[in-house]
């Protein structure tokens, strides 16, 4: 039998892979003893890895497939095929930062003040290669984590994670630049990308999980309209192509159902009530699939 080999990443994302997966119909099983993670398809079987070291494992085909911060993919210099970018994260759905800070009340205001200074960064080789462009000299050093405890005691400013920048203002530290913006993202082997199976088995999973993203900031919406208000439901009434329209046993009603963003729902349904709309019922969503 084909079995596909995915990597999940360990640590702060796990939780956020395991509950997306779960919304985009596949169960993962983790045993507390052992980085062997199983599913409830039998054509998946996978590892629970650190993600800064998941691109390393699927290039040198242990894993088909993984998922890893953009950041530690670049990090680790793996060959492998970025086959999507999905936006989740432990805190937030937007994409993280890696941003260069300083003291608050440093003097420096950009890169290019950090020539002959200490940097302190969990990605060296990311952040050497982002001040050679600028032509800069520093002194990039690694940091065992809790990196913003670095500055000012070991070093003049730090390249750091933040998804929100609520940890950098907490530690009266100062934004100077953006270095990159990171994402989680699905890395395949080149060989098993070239694999039919593998790949359709893949992306399979991907329109899932995307869709599974997608119903997250959505939610669907239902109501009974009569048909002499309708053409005025339909005027305010926001929809993904076109809702859907059925007759009722009255005649002179019809239901209505449509999938609306979240952020439009609690302005839109008193706008509907009052454009004629009844029964309105609110519920939502495992997946949106265009």
């Amino acid at each position: 039998m084909n079995v596909l080999r995915v990597g999940i990443p360990k640590g702060s994302l796990q939780e956020a892979t395991t509950r997306l997966f779960a919304k985009a119909g596949y169960q993962i099983f983790v045993s507390s003893r052992s980085y062997s993670i199983s599913f409830d398809d039998a054509e998946l079987t996978g590892m629970l890895l650190r993600p800064q070291e998941m691109a390393l494992y699927v290039e040198k085909d242990i894993l088909d497939i993984g998922f890893a911060g953009k950041d530690w993919v670049s990090e680790c210099g793996a060959d492998v095929e970025i086959v999507t970018e999905l936006v989740y994260s432990r805190a937030t759905n937007r994409p993280a930062r890696w941003v260069l800070a300083v003291p608050e009340e440093s003097p420096i205001q950009s890169v290019h003040d950090l020539n002959g200074k200490v940097v302190y960064t969990e990605l060296v080789r990311t952040v050497s290669e982002w001040f050679a462009k600028h032509s800069v000299t520093a002194d990039i050093r690694f940091s065992h984590g809790v990196t913003e405890a670095k500055i000012p005691h070991l070093c003049d400013a730090i390249v750091d994670l933040t998804e929100t920048g609520s940890s950098i203002e907490a530690n009266n530290l100062r934004i100077v630049d953006t270095m990159m913006e990171t994402a989680t993202v699905l890395v395949a082997n080149r060989a098993s990308w070239a694999d039919p199976w593998k790949r359709a088995k893949g992306e399979d999973i991907v329109m899932l999980l995307q869709g599974a993203l997608s119903a997250e900031s959505k939610v669907a919406l239902k109501l009974n309209a009569p048909k002499a208000r309708l053409s005025e439901v339909l005027s305010v009434l926001p929809a993904m192509k076109t809702p859907t329209i059925s007759t009722l046993a009255d005649e002179d009603w019809v239901a209505v159902e449509t999938v609306v963003d979240q952020s439009q729902i609690r302005s839109l349904i008193p706008v509907l009530h009052r454009a004629g709309a009844q029964d309105l019922i609110e519920f939502p969503l495992n997946k949106v699939i265009p």
